[in-house]
């Protein structure tokens, strides 16, 4: 399915911070709820990246700027063209 085991290198505690901190926000703001199917579910998971994890940059950091993940990743495709 093309999935990748791991968010960072083997045995560097800080890569995985960011993937840590996007899951426990997850489970904060979704919970152990259970969902009718599959689709649903991911439509909700899917619902909630682009709408509040994004969008709205619930856990913006002065190290990226106070930039939400969307105008961060849009700042670094700008980078990369120039």
């Amino acid at each position: 399915m093309g999935l990748r085991q791991s968010c960072g290198r083997t045995g560097s505690r800080f890569d995985n911070a960011a993937a840590d901190s996007f899951w426990a926000l997850l489970m904060e703001k979704i919970g152990t709820r259970t969902w009718p199917d599959r689709a649903t579910a991911r439509t909700e998971v899917l619902a909630f990246i682009e709408t509040f994890y994004n969008r709205r940059g619930l856990r913006k950091h002065r190290v990226f700027g106070c930039l939400t993940p969307a105008e961060t990743r849009q700042r670094h495709q700008q980078d990369l063209a120039a």
